[in-house]
């Protein structure tokens, strides 16, 4: 297991070249190259926290009778729900409606943020990936609040790489189910954008390098089934894609 920068002629890229240590350090190139169709991408980061914003986009608020919230609403997904490319969301016995939800994920640098001003949020951002929020809808009704909802272990695809020169400030997203669309909108459209974010979690908690904010979904949300495929893509970030399975 090991770091590499795809490269290639192609937007999904070509070839893997491996690096030296860690990608927030210097980055130094070694003579190990793959073809990238030759290895398993895992997930690109394996953060401390997952800090997630819940009615980010006012019609997902809509689509739920719920109002848009007057500050960011945050709520955490664990380090263990983490998983790559093309490992499977797995569906937990205790919930029978499980859906998908497509959104930009912001990875935080090797400065890490701490009481930040929204001026200065862009220097904390290592860059962005693709990230899907799965949820227990039925849970996160019944709970009253949303812990056991969004933290099941495989609820957070994230990849499938780092982007770390993107234009997120409108891109389009979008989840596919079965090549189906389920989900189409774009970055602009955010009720807080991500300099907001950065800035009001971290007069919160202190974001640590390597610490992943999903920055909430557009409206399309719906259940997932065993054998499904979904796919989430952000505009210039690639594709990220899983197959769904029943535990």
């Amino acid at each position: 297991m090991s770091f590499g920068l795809v490269e290639g002629e192609s937007a999904a890229g070509e070839t893997i070249v491996a690096i030296e240590g860690h990608p927030f350090a210097e980055i130094k190139r070694t003579e190990q190259r793959w073809a990238l169709a030759d290895v398993r991408l895992l997930s690109p980061i394996l953060p401390s926290k997952v800090v997630c914003v819940g009615r980010n986009y006012a019609e997902h608020a809509a689509e739920h009778g719920s109002d848009v919230p007057k500050e960011p609403l945050l709520f955490l997904k664990p380090s263990t729900s983490v998983i790559g490319p093309h490992d499977a969301i797995r569906l937990p016995p205790q919930s029978q409606q499980v859906e998908h939800e497509a959104e930009l994920a912001v990875v935080i640098g090797a400065s890490g943020a701490r009481r930040v001003d929204r001026s200065q949020a862009a220097r904390a951002i290592f860059g962005y990936t693709c990230a899907n929020d799965v949820t227990a809808r039925d849970l996160q009704r019944s709970d009253g609040q949303w812990t056991r909802a969004k933290g099941f272990d495989s609820f957070c695809p994230l990849g499938p790489w780092i982007t770390t020169d993107a234009d997120v400030s409108d891109a389009e997203v979008r989840c596919e189910v079965n090549e189906e669309v389920r989900q189409l909108g774009r970055t602009k459209d955010m009720v807080f954008d991500v300099p907001t974010l950065i800035s009001y979690v971290s007069h919160i908690m202190t974001l640590l390098p390597g610490d992943v904010i999903l920055t909430g979904t557009p409206a399309g949300v719906s259940p997932l089934n065993n054998g499904d495929v979904v796919s989430v893509r952000v505009a210039g970030l690639g594709e990220l894609r899983n197959p769904v399975l029943t535990l």
